[in-house]
């Protein structure tokens, strides 16, 4: 079986772009440099902010981001992937401009979690306000009957700077400190009793860059790995065992 060629429809941001490459790297059972797979990179930092506009006061991502699909075809990519959560919410209207087939983040994330964690049924999700008030990410969860719970609106916002701060190449302060915002976000779905979450989703693919699962006292889906490995599965190789 031939391999496909991953097209990666990047530059929101940038450095999550970066994070899904190594990741596909890190997950690809090589050997040597010719065992990897082919992948094509279109990294456009011009798409508009999709949260602004999924709450509806913002210029819309698709036109730029249809264009990059179409850049991928013409380098020849086989199927695309997002590595942005809330590019998804204008995944429908993107597929229908693109020739080639677009891989869902929300499908692959829900779809893990009800093949290889059967036993868990609420989760906390941790993305951006677009992400979270766009609702598809918990409608496609409630497909495989797994319930989602998000933070109030105080901690959203907390969430939110955190994941502008990522993104921020001079933040103005840590790392760490935005670290102790996310755990904080975190917490506050996992200690609310009596509906405390059993897993974390980073429903924004910048929150890995800053959070992982060893600041987290229950399962910790890191949506941007799920996406990956799902693409080496796509492209016809089985992905390193975890």
């Amino acid at each position: 079986m031939n391999k496909q060629v991953i097209g990666i429809l990047g530059g929101m941001g940038p450095e999550a772009t970066l994070d899904c490459f190594g990741k596909i790297i890190k997950n690809t059972p090589a050997q040597r440099d010719q065992d990897h797979l082919r992948v094509v990179i279109d990294s456009n930092p011009a798409v508009p902010d999709r949260t602004p506009a999924i709450i509806g006061n913002g210029q819309s991502p698709v036109p730029v981001m249809v264009e990059g699909c179409h850049a991928l075809e013409k380098a020849g990519a086989d199927f695309i992937i997002i590595p942005c959560v809330s590019a998804h919410f204008f995944i429908d209207t993107i597929q229908r401009k693109s020739h080639l087939p677009i891989l869902s983040i929300f499908d692959a994330v829900a779809e893990t979690i009800a093949r290889d964690y059967p036993t868990i049924k609420t989760v906390g999700l941790l993305g951006t306000t677009g992400t979270v008030k766009g609702g598809l990410f918990q409608k496609r969860l409630a497909q495989e009957k797994i319930k989602t719970r998000v933070p109030d609106e105080a901690v959203q916002s907390t969430i939110m700077e955190a994941i502008y701060d990522i993104k921020n190449t001079a933040p103005t302060r840590t790392r760490s400190e935005i670290t102790a915002d996310l755990v904080a976000a975190a917490d506050s779905l996992i200690a609310n009793r009596p509906d405390g979450v059993q897993a974390i989703i980073a429903g924004c693919t910048e929150i890995p860059l800053a959070l992982g699962q060893q600041h987290l006292s229950v399962p910790y889906f890191d949506s941007l790995t799920i996406l990956a490995r799902a693409a080496i599965l796509r492209a016809g190789m089985t992905p390193v065992a975890l």
